[in-house]
């Protein structure tokens, strides 16, 4: 698969033994990688270091935690600035399967003005309240573009057109934690940007280290739906029309 025009953009908050081994599967595949340093402690930022000497690999630093969402906007818009069309997301704790990197690819190409998301197969390792939790997003997602579209809008392994999405979070106010993965792409998906979702698997490892806050990033996940939800009714004859077209 040529890769030529394509990077992988990585935000990484102390994720120091898990990082490595997904820039090596990265690397294995041709890609570029773009590591964006979310704050971390000192033991990861020397990792991060020496990775960044790699051919093929630069790292972005971020004197404090923004967020999983903060620094992939910083990791994206560099990446068009590097003169990119696509970009990769894929999370720094090797829960996401690098061997469906070549089928992500593919399909990018196949259909270069879409977003690629992943749609989660879990074993056995995912924690049930991460899943049920999950089934509520959902269906304010599927609220809120009266859409079933966007197939699990979580998942944050998944390829961006880079034009439309630097476009987007150039032009509105974005979640910058664990509330950007839903937003960007409902948002994408109100701007007629196409969804193609593929089934992927996921597992966390039994040491793995969760960013997570449940109280926290549950709050900021509801607002998020809320401000959504009141966007959705501002636009409802624009989708009502959507959803009879097609």
């Amino acid at each position: 698969m040529n890769a030529q025009g394509y990077c992988a953009v990585i935000p990484v908050y102390n994720h120091p033994d898990a990082i490595g081994a997904v820039v090596a599967a990265l690397h294995e595949y041709k890609l570029p990688v773009v590591l964006v340093d979310d704050g971390s402690d000192p033991v990861c930022a020397s990792v991060l270091n020496a990775l960044a000497l790699e051919a093929d690999t630069q790292l972005l630093r971020l004197p404090e935690n923004q967020g999983k969402g903060g620094a992939m906007m910083v990791g994206l818009r560099h990446a068009q600035r590097l003169g990119y069309s696509h970009a990769l997301q894929i999370d720094a704790d090797g829960q996401h399967d690098t061997a469906d990197i070549p089928r992500f690819l593919a399909t990018s190409a196949a259909q270069p003005e879409k977003v690629i998301c992943g749609c989660p197969i879990y074993d056995d390792t995912v924690p049930k309240s991460r899943l049920y939790g999950r089934y509520a997003t959902h269906v304010w997602v599927w609220i809120n573009t009266l859409s079933f579209a966007i197939r699990d809008s979580m998942c944050g392994f998944r390829i961006y057109p880079l034009a439309s999405v630097v476009d987007l979070i150039d032009s509105v106010c974005l979640g910058k934690r664990m509330d950007f993965d839903g937003d960007i792409l409902v948002r994408l998906y109100w701007r007629d940007v196409g969804i193609v979702n593929l089934l992927t698997r996921v597992r966390y490892p039994a040491d793995g280290i969760s960013h997570f806050r449940i109280l926290r990033d549950n709050l900021l996940i509801s607002r998020m739906h809320a401000r959504l939800f009141f966007g959705m009714l501002m636009r409802l004859p624009q989708l009502l029309w959507r959803k009879r077209s097609t």
